[in-house]
């Protein structure tokens, strides 16, 4: 039914959505793309497979795991990968970029010898559950995914527009210079922002291995591309923009299989992408926030 597909595709475009958040918020600071998220997010996934199918722990503990475990990462992204490279004369712009694809690549290596390569059973209790409506059937995991994107979603805006963290974050975002000079900690800024998208990062992962029941080393990868995808089509930068397009391409993905061809699935993102970009070429929520200088 067409109801079922549209449940379906807002459990994916929610999901979508928190790993563009990852992304939109690093860009938003840093002005850079950070090609390591999508594999942070996979780091995520394996660990839930971890806490739940190979130690057989409930799945809140994997949550806490997979977010302690990404909040590293990210801390040594920031200090090891993307802060000696702030600021330095001589040092191309594209470092930082380029910096980032290198962890991505180290990531994806290393879980390949530590995990393999093929799909890996991604186990827990809410599997099965289900509700029926009418005619409509309903998974439990739908609703937990979509009650806890939808939740992170509204403490992410509350945080950012609300308290005195969230406020320092934007202002770097807006200008960093001046920023530092109305004596906001830019440095911690930046690193609790690259901690924070990476935690996004993790918690997503273990939405996906909710939701598909399996994880594998290479959905980093095609999930990183759709977050790019996403932030370009929901406008560079742009918080709701994020939401708006995670939503929109996962319920353009799900009518894809249900009704046409499942094998276009991943070239749909692109697909969006351009038809977008053609009508608003700045995304759907898009301004420039990138400064010069930064």
């Amino acid at each position: 039914m067409l109801l079922e597909q549209i449940i379906n595709g807002i459990t994916l475009g929610s999901i979508y959505a928190i790993v563009a958040l990852g992304f939109t918020l690093v860009f938003g600071v840093l002005g850079i793309i950070n090609m390591a998220h999508g594999e942070i997010f996979m780091i995520g996934a394996f660990i839930g497979v971890l806490i739940t199918s190979v130690l057989g722990l409930p799945l809140w503990i994997a949550f806490i795991a997979a977010i302690g475990v990404t909040v590293i990462l990210g801390y040594m992204l920031e200090r090891i990968a993307l802060r000696p490279l702030r600021g330095k004369q001589g040092v191309s712009h594209l470092a930082p970029l380029i910096s980032t694809i290198g962890v991505s690549i180290l990531l994806e290596n290393l879980s390949h010898h530590i995990f393999g390569a093929g799909n890996h059973p991604f186990r827990h209790s809410f599997a099965q559950i289900q509700f029926q409506i009418g005619s409509i059937t309903v998974y439990l995991v739908q609703i937990l995914i979509f009650v806890i994107s939808i939740t992170l979603m509204v403490v992410l805006s509350y945080w950012l527009s609300k308290t005195k963290a969230g406020k320092a974050l934007r202002a770097t975002a807006e200008n960093l210079e001046t920023a530092s000079l109305l004596g906001v900690n830019t440095k911690r800024t930046i690193t609790t922002t690259v901690i924070l998208a990476s935690a996004l990062g993790g918690i997503a992962g273990i939405l996906v291995g909710m939701a598909f029941n399996s994880v594998n080393p290479q959905m980093g990868l095609s999930m990183g591309l759709k977050g790019l995808a996403i932030i370009i089509l929901g406008g560079m930068g742009n918080v709701k923009g994020a939401m708006a397009g995670g939503l929109l391409l996962g319920l353009a993905e799900t009518m894809i299989v249900a009704y046409g061809d499942s094998g276009y699935r991943d070239a749909v993102a692109f697909i969006t992408i351009i038809f977008i970009l053609l009508l608003r070429p700045q995304g759907i929520f898009g301004k420039n926030t990138a400064e010069a200088g930064r």
